[in-house]
């Protein structure tokens, strides 16, 4: 997603594959589609030897936001509110409060339908 919170691409996968196997599948869509981005947030999961593939296959600076070691209790992460917030929105939609779907490419056009409701209603309250 952007800064604004708006969905620039989706990927959803089985629990069985890791963060950073469905990264570099989920950057390199997000190459194709939006070949403007150049720095993309991620949280600690995403560490590793994608930050390299990232910046040397796509140019794309990944950036790990990690929680500090010595905090205790909730603390805002710097960008993870954006995601959070996405997610809100999301969840308004009835359709993903509760795991129906047992195939991803559904569950991922599920996102993309409740995400362009999200956006036209902006729209609209815009143009009133």
């Amino acid at each position: 997603m952007d800064t604004l919170g708006l969905l620039l691409a989706v990927m959803v996968t089985a629990a069985s594959v890791t963060d950073r196997d469905a990264g570099q599948t989920l950057l390199a869509r997000l190459r194709e589609r939006h070949w403007r981005v150049t720095r993309v947030w991620a949280d600690g999961g995403y560490t590793g030897r994608l930050v390299d593939l990232a910046r040397d296959a796509w140019r794309i600076a990944l950036t790990v936001v990690r929680r500090s070691d010595d905090t205790s209790g909730f603390t805002v992460l710097p960008k993870r509110w954006l995601v959070e917030r996405t997610f809100a929105w999301l969840m308004h939609s009835r359709w993903l409060a509760r795991d129906y779907e047992r195939r991803t490419d559904t569950s991922e056009a599920v996102i993309r339908w409740s995400m362009s409701m999200v956006m036209s209603r902006r729209l609209a309250r815009r143009a009133r």
